[in-house]
């Protein structure tokens, strides 16, 4: 088990951006696999982006490819969601998600969840 805590999120103008952080402790990071996950009010959770345990491969969702990046450092157990070029459909509570082992674009597949955190974007 690893216990996630997210942070960073808040509101910004469309166009702005922001960076979330997911703040990992419990057993060895460096073997999980991570992802940053999604929910818009009545809408159902949605995949954002995921990355491998060693940083090296990153994957993302089409709405947010060339957008927003997903980064970690294994040294400080911490996964990163850069957010650039925000847009009003953007506006969820983000999730930070963790999987033992290989990296997956399903939530279902991770067994490891922060508490969220609020993103509001303006128009």
């Amino acid at each position: 088990q690893v216990r996630l805590v997210e942070s960073g999120g808040g509101l910004v103008q469309a166009g702005g951006s922001l960076r979330l952080s997911c703040a990992a402790s419990g057993r060895t990071f460096g073997g999980y696999a991570m992802g940053w996950f999604r929910q818009a009010p009545g809408k159902e959770r949605e995949f954002v982006a995921t990355i491998t345990r060693s940083g090296g491969s990153t994957y993302y969702a089409d709405s947010v490819k060339g957008r927003f990046t997903i980064s970690r450092d294994n040294a400080q157990n911490t996964v990163y969601l850069q957010m650039n070029s925000l847009k009003p459909e953007d506006t969820a509570v983000y999730y930070c998600a963790a999987r033992e082992g290989i990296y997956s674009t399903l939530g279902s597949q991770y067994e490891n969840w922060g508490q969220g955190t609020q993103v509001t974007v303006s128009s």
